[in-house]
C-alpha cells in the first residue's frame, strides 16, 4: 500500500486528540526540569560550587542519552507490533519516572529517573507519529503534524509556568508530582486503541521490513539532510530551553516575571507559528515540490538575526525580538516531521523516526546543556548563547540544500508497490 492510496481511518480524529494530549504532557514533563533547575541547585549543591551547572545540566543528556538509545530498539518493537500498546506502556512509565523524580533524595536518585523518564519516551516518540501517519493521507499530514507538533511550544511553555507556579507555591518537587497524574490517565486509555495497521485494506504494512528497506533509508538523501538540520535546530532549542530560566537571571529579570513571559511567549509564538507552517507548507506543495523544507529553512534563517538582536537590546525590546525567534524557530515543526515519514516506507517509518531520534538528540541537545554551562561558567551567558544563534543558521543552510531531493525521495516511497 502507498500513502497516497491510504484514507483518514475511522478513528482518525480520535487518535489525533489523544496523541496531542500525550505529547502536551511529554513536553511539560521535559520542561518542568528546566523551570525549576536553580531550585535542584540549591538542593542538592552548596553555593559556589563551580561546578554545579555543569552536574545539574547532566540531568538533560541522562533523560535524552537513554532516550535516544531507547528509541531504536523499541521503533523496531513498533513496526512490528501493536503501536499503541507500545505507547500506553511506556507513557505510564516515563509517568511514574516523573514522580518518582519529586521523591529523589539525592542529586543520583534523581538522575537515575531521568534515565527511566528517557526509556518511557523512547517508545512513545517513534511510535505516536506514525500511527497518524497511518490515519491520514499524504496531502494532509503537514497540518497533522503540526497539530500534533503544536503540543511542543504549548507543553513546553506550560512546563516553564506550571514548573515556576507550583515550585513557587509548594516547592519543585511537587512539580514532578502534579504532572505525572494525567500521563498516567492517557496511557490507559491507548490500551483502548486499535492499531490502523490491523484495519482492512492496510494489512500490508505489517510486512517485515528487509536489510535493504534499511539501507534504502539511509541513503535517501533528503531524510539525512532533514537528520543534519534537525539535529543543529535541537542542539539550539535544547539548550535554549534548558538555560533560559538562569539566562534571565544573568541580564537581572526577576525570575517570578520573567519565566511566565518567556512562557507566554512560547505558547502563542510557537503554538501560531508551529501550526502555521504545516499548513502554509501543504498549500504551497503544488508551486514548490521542496516546500517542507523551504518553510522549515526560511523560518531558521529569519530567527537567526532575530536571536543575536535578542542578546544585545535591553529588556523590555529584547522581549520582542525574542517573540520574533520563537515564531520562526517552530515553522519547521510540522513540515520537517511530515517530510520524515514521506520518505520512509511504511514497513520502517517507526524505525525511521527512531533513528532520527538517536541522530538529532546525540549530536544536538544530548550535550549542548552541559556545553553551553560550561562556556557560560568560563566565560558568560550572552556568549554561550551566541553559539545557540549559530545552530539555528547552520539549520536553516541545510534544510534549504535538501530542497532539491525532497520531491524525488517522496515519489520514490509513493510508487512503491503494494506488499
Amino acid at each position: 500500500m502507498t500513502a497516497s492510496e491510504s484514507t483518514a481511518n475511522p478513528g482518525a480524529r480520535t487518535a489525533l486528540a489523544l496523541l496531542l494530549g500525550i505529547n502536551l504532557f511529554n513536553y511539560i514533563d521535559r520542561f518542568v526540569l528546566a523551570a525549576v533547575e536553580p531550585n535542584i541547585r540549591a538542593a542538592f549543591f552548596v553555593p559556589g560550587d563551580p561546578n554545579a551547572m555543569w552536574k545539574t545540566g547532566s540531568l538533560a543528556p541522562a533523560f535524552l542519552i537513554t532516550y535516544m538509545f531507547a528509541a531504536p530498539v523499541l521503533g523496531f518493537l513498533a513496526d512490528r507490533f501493536s503501536r499503541w500498546v507500545i505507547v500506553g506502556a511506556c507513557v505510564i512509565l516515563w509517568s511514574f519516572a516523573t514522580a518518582a523524580s519529586g521523591f529523589a533524595a539525592t542529586f543520583f536518585a534523581l538522575l537515575l529517573t531521568r534515565v527511566f523518564v528517557g526509556i518511557g519516551e523512547g517508545g512513545y516518540g517513534p511510535a505516536a507519529p506514525t500511527i497518524l501517519v497511518d490515519y491520514f493521507t499524504l496531502q494532509t499530514r503537514g497540518r497533522v503534524m503540526a497539530i500534533f507538533c503544536a503540543a511542543i511550544p504549548v507543553g513546553s511553555a506550560l512546563g516553564y509556568v506550571l514548573g515556576g507556579l507550583v515550585n513557587a507555591q509548594l516547592g519543585w518537587r511537587w512539580a514532578f508530582y502534579l504532572v505525572a497524574i494525567p500521563g498516567i490517565i492517557l496511557g490507559l486509555l491507548c490500551f483502548f486503541q486499535t492499531d490502523p495497521r490491523a484495519r482492512a485494506g492496510v494489512r500490508e504494512a505489517r510486512g517485515r521490513a528487509s536489510k535493504g528497506d534499511y539501507r534504502e533509508l539511509l541513503r535517501t538523501r533528503s531524510f539525512v539532510f532533514n537528520c543534519l538540520a534537525q539535529t543543529a535546530m535541537t542542539f539550539a532549542l535544547g539548550g535554549l530551553a534548558y538555560w533560559m530560566s538562569a539566562y534571565l537571571i544573568f541580564r537581572n529579570q526577576s525570575p517570578a516575571l520573567a519565566t511566565p513571559i518567556f512562557g507566554g511567549i512560547t505558547v502563542v509564538a510557537g503554538l501560531l507559528s508551529t501550526v502555521l507552517g504545516g499548513f502554509i507548507a501543504d498549500r504551497l506543495q503544488k508551486r514548490f515540490s521542496g516546500s517542507y523544507f523551504l518553510v522549515s529553512g526560511f523560518g531558521m534563517l529569519l530567527a537567526f538575526p532575530l536571536f543575536v538582536a535578542m542578546l544585545y537590546a535591553p529588556f523590555p525590546m529584547a522581549w520582542v525580538f525574542l517573540f520574533g525567534s520563537v515564531f520562526f524557530v517552530f515553522l519547521n515543526t510540522g513540515p520537517s516531521n511530515a517530510a520524515l515519514a514521506n520518505v520512509a516506507g511504511p514497513r520502517v517509518r517507526a524505525t525511521a523516526f527512531a533513528l532520527n531520534i538517536l541522530i538529532i538528540h546525540f549530536f544536538g541537545d544530548a550535550f549542548s546543556p552541559p556545553l553551553l554551562g560550561l562556556i557560560a561558567g568560563r566565560s558568560n551567558m550572552n556568549v554561550a548563547f551566541l553559539v545557540i544563534s549559530v545552530a539555528m543558521l547552520i539549520s536553516g543552510i541545510i534544510w534549504l540544500f535538501g530542497m532539491k531531493y525532497l520531491a524525488a525521495d517522496t515519489i520514490a516511497v509513493e510508487n512503491q508497490p503494494a506488499m
